[in-house]
């Protein structure tokens, strides 16, 4: 059977998973080409190989118009509020779920794909909507409504129709401690609409500071991953490591593990 494996002892965010499951393909470089060909008006998607702590492994940027949208990286992924003169957070009007239809039905991609991805910004929007009491319908995405984050989403969603593994699992999710900034102000770590979408997937803090997992990251896992624990037995083909830009004074990736499962007693 076979079988992908996520490994976020570092959390989860969109670019992390984006450049993770590239690690698996044949030819990541004709991925990139076909992505940027997708219609995603003004969006160019580069991978670079990167080496961290003795690790080599791939690092994902996006940029809108030549520049990256989000102004923090994307590990510690702050949620990235736009920045103002003086270098000070400014938040975005944010883009409704109505416009992320329009922008995601609009795209050359499948119709499974299209659908994925809607699916995870579903996720996201009734966690924003239980989080901050407000109907899905008056719900506006700032940061994962920016088109890097829409590019990471779409990016993964594409990934993974491209590998079609038959059964996905991940380890518990680590989620980082403290608080972040996002365009609703200093939110506490997990953010709420992350852990909302956290709800029955097993999770841990720990001693570094920073958000680790992303509500798109989280919203990523609950929507592909059938079962969280340890990692079954495995006949490992392909290991991938997605790099966050993020530096915690240790390695900051999404470890992926591709082959064939031999026991499916943990599902």
């Amino acid at each position: 059977m076979k079988t992908l494996f996520f490994e976020c002892n570092m959390g989860a965010a969109g670019d992390m998973l984006v450049a993770a499951l590239l690690e698996l393909r044949d030819d990541p470089d004709d991925f990139i080409r076909r992505f940027n060909g997708i219609g995603l008006s003004g969006v160019e998607m580069t991978a670079s190989r990167t080496t961290r702590y003795g690790i080599s492994g791939t690092l994902v940027s996006v940029k809108v118009n030549g520049e990256e949208e989000s102004a923090f990286g994307a590990d510690g992924h702050s949620h990235g509020a736009d920045r103002g003169a003086g270098n000070r957070p400014r938040a975005r009007h944010g883009r409704s779920m109505r416009d992320m239809e329009e922008i995601i039905t609009s795209l050359r991609v499948s119709e499974k794909v299209k659908k994925d991805a809607l699916a995870i910004y579903n996720l996201i929007a009734e966690a924003e909507s239980h989080a901050h009491q407000t109907p899905v319908t008056e719900i506006h995405f700032h940061e994962v409504g920016a088109l890097d984050a829409v590019a990471d989403i779409v990016g993964v969603c594409a990934l993974m129709e491209e590998l079609s593994p038959e059964l996905v699992l991940s380890s518990p999710v680590h989620v980082g401690s403290g608080q972040v900034r996002c365009a609703h102000g200093t939110l506490p770590v997990p953010a709420p609409a992350t852990a909302r979408i956290l709800r029955n997937i097993p999770i841990y803090s720990g001693d570094l500071r920073g958000e680790l997992c992303t509500p798109t990251g989280a919203a990523f896992l609950a929507y592909f991953v059938e079962a969280f624990g340890a990692m079954p037995v495995l006949s490992v083909s392909e290991v991938g490591y997605g790099m966050g830009k993020k530096d915690f004074g240790i390695l900051s990736c999404v470890r992926t593990f591709w082959g064939e499962s031999l026991s499916t007693n943990n599902r």
